[in-house]
């Protein structure tokens, strides 16, 4: 679509976004109104919510709005899952400045829609503004379906640690845009749009899942969240982590040990879990640890040892995934 979003217009724009939504059973009214009214059968509603900043989210000389877009829901809709929730509505704040083409916020709708679709939810509303620079604010909701929800609170002593999803794959994908590559590909790719495993927060709620939580800030970060809610330690095996070929190359090709872009890299949204030790986890699960007594040394350990490097996401300082 041609012409920017100050030719277009608030109301223009508007139109020109929800005309491309569609919308699931949930919806009971949508876009259009003074709010979105969204089911909630269990009678609670998880609610999470996000922003992204160019600049320090996302570079568009990396990223298409459509990868923008994918990336935005995905981190918010991981987020209800890894409650052991069904991802329902999105709702969409957007800043962008009056010169942006107009093309930018539609194919960032476009990714929003085609991501939502992903886990069975839908944007349901939200609100444009006028601004300096391009901000993107999501809230997602969702249902818990007559569950409990899964705290990073419940982890027991004796409990199996386990993961399913990537790690470490949007770290080495940062590392190869970074030094001004876009290959290989796939980790480039799992950088701009991560693929949260959203069935697998609600199933594992199913299992038995005592504490759970998405890999956004790195492994041993989110971990040690846990570990803090639960007042336990939690050490992870290394060695049941794979570590695919091609990451391995990268590491090598940037002097970058990969171990550290799967323990401390960000922005997978994996969902790390523990459970009763007994329990039959499927095979998209891998155990990579077990929960301990609390001591004196860190709240996560690798191998029993402190890990030293630094790493993990910390929206205030200077580390990047």
């Amino acid at each position: 679509m041609k012409g920017t979003v100050g030719e277009l217009g608030e109301f223009g724009l508007i139109r020109e976004l929800t005309s491309r939504l569609t919308t699931t059973p949930a919806v009971r009214i949508g876009p259009g109104d003074d709010a979105a009214v969204v089911a909630a059968p269990d009678r609670r509603v998880v609610a999470s919510t996000d922003v992204l900043v160019e600049g320090r989210h996302f570079r568009r000389d990396w990223s298409t709005a459509y990868d923008v877009g994918r990336k935005a829901a995905a981190q918010n809709l991981a987020d209800i899952a890894a409650m052991g929730a069904v991802p329902t509505a999105l709702l969409l704040g957007l800043v962008v400045p009056a010169e942006l083409p107009v093309s930018w916020p539609t194919e960032l709708m476009d990714g929003l829609r085609d991501e939502c679709q992903v886990a069975g939810a839908s944007v349901v509303g939200g609100d444009v503004v006028r601004g300096d620079s391009i901000t993107v604010s999501i809230t997602a909701l969702g249902d818990l379906r007559n569950q409990e929800p899964v705290t990073r609170a419940g982890a027991q002593p004796g409990d199996l640690v386990a993961v399913t999803g990537w790690l470490g794959w949007s770290a080495a994908g940062y590392a190869v845009l970074s030094r001004g590559f876009r290959s290989p590909r796939a980790f480039v790719e799992a950088h701009r749009r991560p693929e949260p495993p959203y069935h697998a927060g609600p199933a594992a709620a199913s299992l038995g899942a005592t504490a759970m939580c998405d890999v956004s800030d790195g492994l041993i970060a989110d971990l040690g969240h846990i570990a803090e809610a639960s007042k336990v330690r939690i050490d992870i095996r290394s060695g049941a982590i794979d570590v695919p070929t091609q990451m391995n190359d990268i590491g090598q090709a940037v002097g970058v040990d990969p171990m550290q872009w799967v323990l401390t890299g960000g922005e997978d949204h994996a969902i790390v879990a523990t459970f009763p030790p007994d329990t039959k986890l499927p095979a998209r699960w891998k155990v990579i640890g077990e929960v301990l007594n609390p001591s004196a040394l860190p709240q996560v350990t690798v191998d029993g040892a402190p890990w030293t490097s630094a790493g993990g996401w910390d929206h205030f300082g200077d580390i990047e995934s």
